[in-house]
């Protein structure tokens, strides 16, 4: 065997052996627990396999009262999940602003049929919509408006370098971008719209003379006693004692704060104990606008829909619920009225908790939503394979038959990237860890063997020198935008 070829080897076994120890490890539910162990050991059971789950907060609303535990931790150094831990909340606050729309309709400062530009000075069709029809997800209007190729690229960029992707778009945002908007075929039937959900909100501030925080805490959150539960807009930093939220890779994420899409799910920050406030004043009846839950509206043979809050059929039972989503966060609400039960999961992960809470109120396992990866998930595989080896394996190549020492370079350039993009990006709780080793390992057997050619190749050969500069040179700057994105 040639000396070369031992020396790769070698060099590429070692590097992948090590590499073993920094390779991608999704988040496990440890051990620690707070608050109700009884209630903690049911909801261990509830979540089975635990990979990509780092922390959870639950309470169970029962006719004896509300019991709550914290399993896991809330960031990644460690600290348990405690009793006021807050986490960001997603889309659980349109409920809450379907509450509010019913609690401003007993009250006669709006009707349902009240159209939005009545309140928010939206121009074209969208303004016609009503607010039933904004709180019912009935106006046609799409989840998220995209106006422009620039538009498209920062919701790209922002899931790319788990961003915020609502940052900077206030209120004058949302109606300008509400007028460029057209309600689609759609009008009347039930289609999920967060832009539909921020622009009642923001009527309904607007009608009430004040923000929609403000009107949030004054008609909702003061008279249930929610104290642990606010709104942290426009870069503003998180409340204390808070979560950090991250993907079930692993990876950080960042608040979203954009002020404008608060009432959809942006900004808010509660813990399980003041959600089950919330769910036991909807038990009791006593929540203000709680017939915002009663189902008015059919989106197919199991599912309804109030003023925010679905209704969905599960066997014998019915259950009021909602969930939600942001960057690294998860969050589910659900209410059985028949069994006087109800139940709120947090986790601070992007891993779904829905099966946890539907299990705590005892809907059946054949009735649980699809927890597998999905399309996204394995396009995660496919990423994470893709960019572990491709790396090396292309700088073995290259430094095996480069023409040149540019060439080996820009191959050798491209191993770190290729792997960072992996690390990030790849979908870890599917593919195991050991193939970014392997590639690792790959890229630093084509570096050992691009070492031991270098000094028989030239600096540049076969094309004119300023091509094979300017590829060296796009390949620095691409390199150098990829760790900027994803490092």
């Amino acid at each position: 065997m040639r000396r070369s070829t031992v020396v790769t080897l070698v060099v590429g076994l070692v590097v992948g052996a090590l590499a073993l120890f920094g390779a991608p490890r999704p988040p496990h539910l440890t051990a620690r627990t707070t608050g109700d162990a009884d209630l903690a050991a049911v909801v261990r059971k509830a979540a089975g396999d635990t990979e990509g789950l780092r922390g959870l907060s639950v309470a169970l609303v029962e006719p004896g009262g509300v019991r709550v535990a914290g399993l896991g931790e809330r960031n990644a150094d460690g600290a348990p999940v405690e009793a006021d831990t807050t986490f960001e909340i997603g889309s659980v606050t349109k409920p809450l602003t379907g509450m509010l729309l019913a609690d401003q309709v007993a009250a006669g400062v709006v009707r349902p049929d009240d159209r939005l530009r009545d309140a928010l000075p939206v121009s074209g069709p969208t303004g016609d919509v009503t607010l039933a029809e904004l709180a019912s997800h009935r106006a046609g209007l799409p989840r998220v408006p995209v106006t422009s190729v620039g538009g498209a690229f920062g919701l790209w960029w922002a899931n790319v370098t788990a961003a915020d992707p609502y940052a900077g778009q206030d209120v004058d945002w949302l109606t300008r971008t509400a007028g460029e908007t057209e309600p689609g075929d759609g009008r009347g039937r039930v289609e999920y719209s967060n832009l539909g959900a921020a622009l009642l909100g923001q009527a309904l501030a607007a009608k009430a003379g004040t923000t929609y925080p403000e009107l949030l805490d004054r008609e909702l959150l003061t008279p249930l006693g929610m104290d642990r539960t606010s709104v942290h807009l426009d870069g503003a930093a998180p409340p204390a004692g808070h979560a950090d939220g991250g993907r079930a890779t692993g990876r950080p994420t960042d608040p979203w704060t954009g002020s404008g899409w608060v009432p959809a799910g942006v900004g808010t920050w509660s813990t399980s104990g003041d959600l089950g406030k919330l769910v036991a004043a909807l038990l009791a009846g006593t929540a203000p606008g709680a017939d915002a839950a009663t189902a008015r509206f059919e989106e197919d043979g199991r599912n309804r829909i109030g003023y925010g809050w679905f209704t969905t059929r599960h066997g014998d039972r019915d259950v009021v619920w909602h969930n939600g989503g942001t960057g690294g966060f998860r969050a589910y609400v659900g209410v059985d009225r028949a069994a006087g039960k109800g139940v709120v999961v947090l986790g601070n992960t992007d891993r779904s908790v829905d099966p946890i809470g539907l299990r705590l109120l005892g809907v059946p396992e054949e009735d649980l939503p699809d927890d597998s990866a999905g399309l996204p998930g394995w396009v995660g595989v496919g990423l994470a394979l893709v960019f572990s080896l491709i790396g090396g394996l292309s700088l073995l190549s290259t430094a095996r038959r480069g023409p040149d020492r540019l060439s080996v370079l820009d191959a050798a350039l491209w191993v770190p990237a290729s792997l960072l993009l992996a690390y990030r990006l790849g979908e870890w709780t599917v593919l195991p860890g050991w193939v970014w080793a392997v590639g690792c390992g790959l890229g630093a057997a084509g570096l050992a063997l691009a070492v031991l050619r270098w000094r028989a190749l030239p600096l540049v050969a076969g094309v004119p020198p300023w091509r094979r500069w300017t590829g060296t040179a796009l390949t620095v700057f691409f390199v150098l935008v990829t760790f900027v994105a994803v490092g």
